[in-house]
């Protein structure tokens, strides 16, 4: 258990409380959760977890990526990827992460909201992924994506449809839920998002939905 009361074991392989049946079903397919904020044990950690937990419930693979303590540079617009299919910029992190988003049948993807948008390291992840993949024939077409933007009072929207647009220029599917799926936490920098009772209902409907949905498209 973490800070929360969240259990963090399990995240790279994800069916805790599953049943036999679901985990046969669904135990190949994998859902990645990439948390955006330069933070650990964070609002967004918590959040995107929080949805991972209840998804892996179903019976489906899920794993964790945080973006802390990691270095990830802005797309430098060179074309490389052009001609090699993949980025060319070396020396950062981007590699190994953009190799698991290639893998996910479906991507959470939380930031918290800094100054009305999503977190830069975050968008310069998005950006690079997005440019390098469309050498590949659109590899993200038809996967599930799903947005959270946490912050201390306003600005979710913004955050919310930076992180929502790149989901649909990519092709992806992007569940509903009964509210958007922001949370109000991190007030003088508390960790906090648990506090947030009507985020996390609408997270709990989310998770459903991003359950139906796969079984629906795998």
């Amino acid at each position: 258990m973490d800070a929360y009361g969240l259990n963090n074991e399990g995240m790279g392989k994800g069916q805790v409380g599953a049943s036999a049946e679901a985990h046969k079903a669904f135990g190949n397919v994998l859902v990645l959760g990439i948390g955006g904020s330069p933070r650990q044990s964070g609002n967004t950690e918590y959040l995107v977890k929080y949805v991972l937990e209840r998804v892996a419930e179903k019976g489906f693979r899920t794993e964790y990526i945080s973006l802390s303590g990691k270095v990830i540079h802005p797309c430098k617009a060179c074309y490389g990827c052009r001609e090699t299919g993949r980025c060319t910029q070396k020396g950062d992190d981007f590699e190994p992460v953009y190799a698991r988003m290639r893998e996910a049948d479906a991507l959470i993807v939380g930031s918290p909201v800094h100054y009305g948008s999503a977190s830069p390291i975050v968008m310069s992840l998005l950006d690079r992924a997005a440019f390098s993949s469309r050498k590949e024939g659109r590899i993200f077409s038809r996967k599930v994506g799903v947005p959270i933007a946490v912050a201390r009072r306003a600005g979710h929207n913004f955050a919310l449809a930076q992180l929502l647009y790149w989901f649909l220029i990519n092709d992806m599917i992007v569940p509903g839920s009964t509210y958007w799926t922001v949370a109000l936490a991190g007030a003088g920098g508390a960790r906090d998002a648990a506090n947030d009772r009507e985020a996390l209902a609408t997270l709990d409907h989310l998770a459903e939905n991003i359950a139906w949905l796969l079984e629906k498209t795998r």
